[in-house]
């Protein structure tokens, strides 16, 4: 959809690329906010609903499980710590808990984590998205 055309209806552009991070990891469209970009767990559609982004072209590819694996690590480590230093508990038991906790935190993570992903990538105009950005506000000229 351009961007131009009087016609269509100007999609609400984030301002910031934290703002575009936050709205893949709610699953929502980078350049609009109103779109689902999945259209399965891990699918994303070919276009968003709402602005018609095209979305068929991102290349997540296996960085948002990177990400997962790194968040879920960090945040379990002192958890592990805890119990694996727990004299009642024994290894069978700890690995009882964190395994499927683990699991559990890395299956969570991942659709927002690859949704962010994608916000990243229509942020920079990387593979075949258009860089948009809101009409900075020269400092100058304002009243």
């Amino acid at each position: 959809m351009p961007l131009d055309d009087p016609s269509t209806k100007r999609p609400d552009l984030p301002a910031t690329i934290w703002e575009t991070l936050l709205r893949g990891a709610r699953c929502r469209c980078p350049r609009c906010g109103e779109g689902r970009i999945f259209r399965r767990w891990l699918k994303p559609v070919d276009n968003c609903l709402s602005c018609q982004l095209d979305i068929s072209g991102q290349r997540a590819d296996d960085f948002p499980a990177y990400i997962a694996i790194f968040v879920t690590g960090h945040l379990l480590a002192p958890v592990i710590i805890a119990l694996g230093s727990s004299e009642t508990l024994s290894a069978w038991v700890v690995l009882a808990i964190i395994i499927p906790l683990a699991v559990a935190m890395m299956l969570l993570m991942l659709q927002p984590s690859k949704g962010a992903v994608i916000g990243l990538q229509w942020w920079n105009g990387m593979h075949g998205f258009r860089k948009e950005r809101l009409p900075e506000i020269d400092e100058d000229t304002t009243p």
